[in-house]
C-alpha cells in the first residue's frame, strides 16, 4: 500500500494563528524560561561534515532558541503582521501612532520583539561561526544561520517600528524575518 507522498514546498509558510480583524491578538508575552529538554541537533548533509565543530554551547543555545520558537514565534509573527496592517490609517499614512490605540499596540509588539531579542541575543552570539577554506563564515550547527538571520531581521523590524518608519521601509525586514522563521519551521529542527 502506498499513501500520499510527504514533501515540503519551499514556499510553504509556517502556520500562524489567523490575524483577527481587531487588535485582540496583540498582547504581552510571558517571559520564556528555558527548561531542560530532549532536544538534539540534526545533521543532514552537509552538516554531517561539520559535526565535529558543533560545541555544547551551540547545542544549549539551539535548545533554548527552539523552546522560544515553539512557544512564541508564530504569535509574534502574527502580531507584527497585524500591527503592520493596523497602523495604516484611512489616509494611507502609517507613521502616525497617535490615532486609535496604535501607540498601545506598538508598545506591546515592540515590547514582545524586544523581549525576544533579549532572549535570543546571547544565544545567537554563542553559536560557533567557522570559516571554510575559501574564507567564508558558516554556522556548523544545522539552522544556526537561520536563527541568526531571524534575530537580525527582528532587530531591524523593532528599530523601524520604534522609529515610526513607514511600512514600505519596515516591510522588507518583516518579510525576511518571516522567510527565516519559515525556514526554521520547514526544517523541523525544533522538533524533539
Amino acid at each position: 500500500m502506498t499513501g500520499p507522498s510527504a514533501g515540503a514546498d519551499p514556499n510553504d509558510e509556517i502556520p500562524i494563528p489567523g490575524p483577527p480583524s481587531d487588535s485582540s491578538l496583540i498582547k504581552p508575552f510571558p517571559v520564556i524560561v528555558p527548561t531542560p529538554s530532549n532536544w538534539a541537533p540534526k545533521f543532514p548533509f552537509p552538516y554531517d561534515q561539520t559535526k565535529d565543530k558543533v560545541t555544547p554551547a551551540d547545542i544549549a543555545a539551539m535548545s533554548d532558541m527552539c523552546q522560544w520558537y515553539n512557544a512564541q514565534y508564530a504569535t509574534l509573527r502574527a502580531q507584527i503582521a497585524r500591527l503592520q496592517t493596523n497602523r495604516i490609517g484611512p489616509d494611507g499614512n502609517d507613521f502616525d501612532y497617535s490615532r486609535d490605540n496604535i501607540a498601545q499596540q506598538v508598545d506591546i509588539v515592540t515590547g514582545n520583539i524586544g523581549q525576544a531579542l533579549d532572549f535570543l541575543t546571547p544565544r545567537v552570539q554563542a553559536l560557533t561561526q567557522a570559516q571554510n577554506p575559501f574564507g567564508d563564515n558558516y554556522f556548523p550547527i544545522y539552522k544556526g544561520e537561520a536563527f541568526y538571520k531571524l534575530w537580525e531581521q527582528l532587530s531591524n523590524v523593532n528599530a523601524g517600528i520604534l522609529a515610526h518608519q513607514p511600512d514600505w521601509f519596515t516591510a522588507p525586514s518583516v518579510q525576511k524575518a518571516q522567510r527565516w522563521g519559515s525556514d526554521i519551521y520547514r526544517s523541523r529542527v525544533c522538533e524533539q
